[in-house]
């Protein structure tokens, strides 16, 4: 019998090296989005992630965004090297195993399709899908946000339609936006890999792997689901061309020490001497 997994995967700074608010920013000719994020996140006002979207909703500097502007948004953000490789790769990883790739992330339906367009089938992305007005053509309202806690609703109801177990899915992600979605995953034995040194991440992910080549996150998916060597692993990516220059598996303590007696209050010292 062929097994089954679900892989899904964040898109910006996942699949790509941009982030689509920034893209979409410097089309409408606005140049503050990092402050406007920073802001929202100081007051907890929105989950972590759905920034660029609350922001096309409800901030004046952005009511001038359109359809055709998250579109050209897509066709200028600047995917990772080989995220096409990578989707093929997937189809016939190994016999007997077929991994359902599906994107889900918070940005605009519009910017990932347009971004993958050739790549991922529209009906594989779930991102943040808006209702416009039809008279201006300017964005009404939210009809549902793939951030944060909503990324787990998808996923769940990706797994309940695909009918796979909770330990046949893979996720992978770059932001504090993907760690509900991670621990969830965790929680039952599935594989997480953040694709970002971020200690927020990187400390809940199982699995974390820095490259500017999408294709780097097969590695950990052939060891700990295929159960291949390096050397097989190796030989997977001559396959198609390519050469593994660099390997570094590094696992990195961080540890603060200090000297335990400078931190004995006064009235503990005296309990202790007497």
């Amino acid at each position: 019998m062929t097994k089954q997994f679900l892989l899904a995967s964040d898109f910006d700074q996942t699949l790509s090296f941009n982030d689509s608010g920034v893209v979409l920013s410097e089309l409408i000719g606005f140049h503050g989005f990092h402050d406007k994020v920073k802001g929202l996140a100081e007051m907890n006002l929105v989950q972590q992630g759905a920034e660029l979207s609350y922001l096309i909703l409800h901030d004046p500097d952005f009511r001038k965004v359109r359809r055709e502007h998250l579109a050209e948004t897509g066709k200028r953000i600047r995917l990772k090297h080989d995220v096409a490789l990578f989707a093929r790769a997937l189809d016939n990883l190994a016999e007997g195993y077929k991994f359902h790739f599906n994107v889900i992330s918070a940005a605009p339906q519009e910017i990932i399709e347009s971004a993958l367009e050739g790549i991922v089938p529209s009906d594989h992305i779930f991102g943040t899908r808006f209702r416009y007005k039809e008279a201006t053509g300017e964005v009404d309202s939210i009809i549902r946000a793939s951030a944060g806690w909503g990324k787990i609703t998808v996923l769940e109801e990706l797994r309940s339609t695909l009918g796979i177990s909770h330990d046949s899915i893979i996720y992978m992600g770059d932001g504090s936006s993907d760690l509900p979605v991670m621990m969830h995953i965790n929680q039952y034995d599935g594989l997480t890999i953040a694709v970002s040194e971020a200690k927020f991440i990187s400390r809940v992910a199982k699995r974390t792997v820095l490259s500017d080549n999408a294709m780097s996150v097969l590695v950990p998916v052939c060891e700990k689901v295929l159960h291949w060597d390096s050397a097989k692993i190796r030989r997977f990516f001559g396959s198609f061309g390519l050469t593994m220059l660099e390997w570094e598996k590094v696992r990195t303590d961080v540890v603060t020490i200090q000297d335990s007696s400078e931190q004995v209050p006064v009235a503990a010292a005296s309990q202790l001497n007497a």
